[in-house]
């Protein structure tokens, strides 16, 4: 008794269009759509399905690699627990202690800090955004975006950003990263 293959279902975004003669899978799927967007599609085709078997296969068993992991200095600054390069983390940390903060987010790299006014300046504020970009310590890993507002008639209104500030925050949290890393190689 021949029993025919079980279909693979898959949830994907796909084309609402019509499939055109160039679509070379269109003959080995039937696609419904569902309540939340996604579409089922389910795989006949033999082919298609022993490919995303051994797909899933192979996926499975490279995560099972050695034991023994060779580790380069750079890749010791770049692996983290929290998500991105812990240098960078903490320097953004320090650099940002000025202002109260409304996000941190470790495993995302980002750091928000709430308006901060100036006791010195009551009539200007800024908010000040930190986004890590990347696990290594590298000039381009880190990006600062600021927003300003000063107060007219009562309103906070938005105001550009002084010149240089952004790029100036960038470099504190560069060079603070550069002297934590180098204070960790200089106790190892």
């Amino acid at each position: 008794m021949h029993e025919s293959p079980r279909p693979l279902y898959v949830a994907a975004k796909i084309p609402t269009e019509t499939p055109t003669d160039t679509d070379w899978a269109a003959p080995a799927r039937r696609a419904s759509k569902t309540e939340h967007g996604l579409s089922h599609q389910t795989i006949t085709s033999p082919a298609v399905r022993a490919l995303a078997l051994a797909t899933l296969l192979a996926l499975g068993l490279a995560a099972c690699g050695g034991k023994d992991k060779p580790e380069t200095l750079a890749q010791q600054t770049a692996i983290t627990t929290i998500g991105v390069n812990s240098y960078l983390w903490r320097a953004s940390l320090e650099t940002m202690q000025f202002m109260p903060l409304a996000q941190v987010d470790s495993a995302g790299g980002v750091i928000v800090g709430d308006w901060y006014q100036n006791p010195a300046v009551p009539g200007d504020r800024v908010k000040v955004t930190v986004a890590i970009m990347d696990g290594a310590l590298r000039a381009d890993a880190v990006q600062v975006s600021a927003q300003r507002e000063v107060l007219e008639n009562g309103r906070w209104v938005a105001a550009p950003v002084r010149a240089g500030t952004v790029q100036r925050l960038e470099e504190i949290i560069l060079e603070k990263a550069r002297g934590l890393r180098q204070a960790a190689l200089s106790r190892d």
